[in-house]
Order: structure tokens, then C-alpha cells, then sequence
């Protein structure tokens, strides 16, 4: 099991005039868009974060890809991961099924929230704030899939972001 900290706050979601699948992460790990964002045309996406477990990802959306909801697909990762409570994770097929989970042991402050076809979530942030601003910004934008998912983490980022978003940051 490959294992990275990432203070993270990512949104997975599903165009539903398009059918369009997208990702974005922000956060102060390096080259974040090499461990959280993953996506496979016409199967899902998935966002995997916090004391992120990088095999997720990859199994997730083989997961979906044979057919299993997100739900069940999410179950199955975590019944197999001794430190699922330190995951946060999010899984959404291209019906725009989604699951997604918070674990207990996340570091505070770490939430996600859900709504049709869209899941955003953060951990090792400032206050409990910025997910809920994230689904705002997100349910509130104008434009294509890519630039409602920038919307959110712009609305993220004026929320305040992580606890240690000030060490210069990446988006992907």
C-alpha cells in the first residue's frame, strides 16, 4: 500500500447536460495531481485524500469499470484498508452515482458534502467551512464542467483553504 499526508480539498463531478466526468484538487503537496486525481472516460472519477491510500484510484475505477456501484466499490476499499477511518475518499461513476467518506481519524477540520452528481470534500482545513462554500461556488457557477470545478476551489481559497495553504500550493 502506497500512503501519502495530503491537506487537500477536491471536488469529483458529472455534467448532467454533457455526461462530462471531472476532478480538481488543490493543495499543498507537490505535485498533487500525481496521488488525489483520477479518471477514466466514460467509467468515473475518484478523489482519494487525506492520509490518502494511492491504490484506490486505480482500484476504484476498475471497480466501476466491471459494473460496481460506487457505494459497494467504496465498501470493498475500505473493508480491505486497516487505517480507513485516516481516508477521505470519493468515488463517482458516469451515471453519476456517488459515495464518498470522511473517516473518523481524518485531520480536523476535514468534511465532505454531496448533492446530484457532485462530492466535494477537504481535510486539514482552517474551519468547516470550506466544503460547504466549495458546493455553494459550485452549484452557483456559470459555465462548462472545468470551469465550475475551478469555481469551487476558488471558493475554497477565499474560505480560508488549509491550515497550511500559505507554503505555496498546487492545482491540478
Amino acid at each position: 500500500m502506497r500512503e501519502q499526508l495530503i491537506a487537500t480539498y477536491s471536488i469529483v463531478a458529472r455534467d448532467a447536460a454533457t455526461g462530462g466526468l471531472g476532478v480538481a484538487v488543490q493543495s499543498c503537496y507537490l505535485a498533487v495531481g500525481a496521488a488525489v486525481p483520477w479518471g477514466e472516460a466514460g467509467v468515473g472519477v475518484v478523489a482519494t485524500q487525506s492520509f490518502a491510500n494511492l491504490d484506490f484510484g486505480p482500484e476504484g475505477l476498475a471497480m466501476m469499470r466491471e459494473g460496481i456501484a460506487p457505494a459497494d466499490a467504496l465498501r470493498r476499499l475500505l473493508e480491505g484498508d486497516q487505517r480507513g477511518e485516516t481516508r477521505q475518499v470519493a468515488l463517482l461513476d458516469s451515471s453519476g452515482r456517488i459515495a464518498t467518506h470522511t473517516g473518523a481519524a481524518c485531520v480536523a477540520a476535514a468534511g465532505h458534502l454531496t448533492d446530484d452528481g457532485v462530492s466535494v470534500q477537504a481535510n486539514m482545513m482552517t474551519d468547516d467551512t470550506v466544503w460547504p462554500a466549495m458546493l455553494c461556488a459550485y452549484r452557483h457557477a456559470g459555465g462548462d464542467l472545468a470551469a465550475r470545478l475551478v469555481t469551487a476551489l476558488e471558493a475554497a481559497e477565499a474560505t480560508g483553504g488549509g491550515a497550511n495553504r500559505r507554503r505555496g500550493c498546487s492545482a491540478t
